[in-house]
């Protein structure tokens, strides 16, 4: 299975591409659609939906998953990253992908156990679960990855939670990095 994953933005929209086989995860392509701060923010949109189109075509990936919106103090912002969102989620749906919405703090405990992590720690474990220690990765991009981890995560046990280390490390031994 092929997942795609992305971390809206207005200035960087980060994509990561993942591909699942069982317990095994590998990279297939991460980036950054870069959006130009002279050009409107309806043109940027418009460069956000081209890209993830093109990406979706290229790459075909079977699943679609997306950051939800962070709400902060600055309601502007959270509007735009609005707006970034949900032409993402149009180019999935134009091409019939089922898309999947995923909290920071779920995605953050998903991929490094805390809900609380910070972008270092979520950046350091995409990196070692992937198998990416020589790359240069700006962190929208290894958000957009952790967004895919999750999703591969969630989809691989939608409901089962643990409610200890016990439980999960019997469950999930893959996501035991030594």
């Amino acid at each position: 299975m092929i997942i795609l994953g992305v971390d809206p933005g207005t200035i960087f929209t980060g994509f990561g591409i993942i591909k699942q086989s069982k317990n095994n995860f590998s990279h297939i392509k991460h980036g950054l659609i870069k959006l130009p701060s002279s050009k409107s923010l309806s043109l940027k949109l418009e460069i956000i939906y081209d890209e993830l189109d093109k990406i979706i075509k290229t790459y075909k990936p079977d699943e679609f998953a997306i950051e939800t919106a962070f709400y902060g103090k600055n309601v502007q912002s959270a509007m735009k990253i609005g707006y970034a969102r949900g032409v993402s989620l149009l180019a999935a749906v134009h091409n019939k992908i089922p898309a999947s919405e995923y909290s920071p703090r779920e995605i953050k405990k998903s991929v490094v156990g805390s809900g609380a992590a910070s972008k270092e720690q979520i950046s350091y474990m995409i990196k070692k679960m992937l198998d990416l220690n020589d790359e240069k990765c700006r962190f929208d991009e290894t958000d957009a990855l952790a967004v895919a981890m999750c999703h591969a995560f969630r989809m691989k046990t939608p409901i089962k939670r643990s409610s200890n280390w016990k439980e999960f490390i019997e469950a999930f031994p893959e996501r035991v990095i030594q």
